[in-house]
């Protein structure tokens, strides 16, 4: 009997414990938005509703600008160091049009890639967005794919880590190595990607406009470093006034 009632016993919690793995794998649209309410944080579902009726009419005045009336299916953001300018571009046909710029608000570090933590290096390279934070410090942010395989594979070879992470576009004016555009601006960009998808979002970050200059950082004991640049212009000559 004690044999038995301990395999019932056993047996419970292991259900229990596959239950709570289960939800929290599984049922994250059913616990995370209670998760949020009880917090008393906000979604990105919230941020986009409440901030639709100012944004959209926004956005739809710079469509109408390039002869657009819908929203592109895809769109680039391309970020220029040296000149502190965010670019956004359509990227759903073979004719893409700058839809708007943004200023950043704020800079830190140099030109140059990232190279470690703490260093104050916005990234550069072709990168992805992976989520967005409605919660952040910075009004709104989203989080760039900073390290990406190039840049893993790009330390490896240098022997160095503790490469950094946690790279964002955000609101405010300041930033220690991220990109900066200030809370309205942030705002506009955010309900865009919001309702285009995260997946439909390329992101290119130049140490200046590879377009119409040569690259403005060298060092030549980064052996990747002009090949990197090469592949930036290459993937910015897509994208030409």
């Amino acid at each position: 009997m004690k044999k038995k009632k301990r395999r019932i016993i056993l047996c419970g919690i292991l259900l229990i414990f596959i239950s709570i793995i289960s939800l929290q794998r599984f049922g994250r649209s059913i616990w995370y938005p209670a998760y949020v309410k009880i917090a008393g944080e906000k979604t990105s579902e919230e941020i986009y509703t409440n901030n639709a009726s100012e944004v959209e009419p926004i956005w739809q005045k710079r469509l109408n600008k390039i002869g657009r009336e819908n929203l592109p299916k895809q769109i680039s953001i391309i970020a220029l160091k040296h000149e502190q300018i965010l670019e956004i571009w359509t990227n759903d046909t073979a004719d893409n049009k700058l839809i708007t710029k943004f200023n950043f608000t704020a800079f830190s570090g140099t030109l140059g890639p990232k190279l470690k933590e703490g260093d104050l290096q916005i990234p550069e390279g072709i990168y992805k967005l992976e989520y967005l934070n409605p919660n952040s410090s910075y009004h709104l942010s989203m989080k760039i794919n900073y390290p990406n395989k190039a840049d893993i594979q790009n330390a490896k070879s240098d022997r160095r880590t503790n490469i950094g992470s946690d790279i964002f576009i955000h609101g405010k004016s300041v930033t220690i190595g991220c990109i900066p555009i200030g809370d309205k601006h942030i705002e506009e960009l955010y309900n865009l990607v919001y309702e285009i998808g995260l997946k439909n979002v390329d992101v290119i970050i130049a140490p200046n406009d590879l377009r119409i200059k040569k690259p403005l950082y060298e060092n030549e004991k980064l052996k990747w470093l002009k090949n990197k640049y090469k592949k930036i212009e290459h993937e910015m000559n897509n994208y030409k006034i």
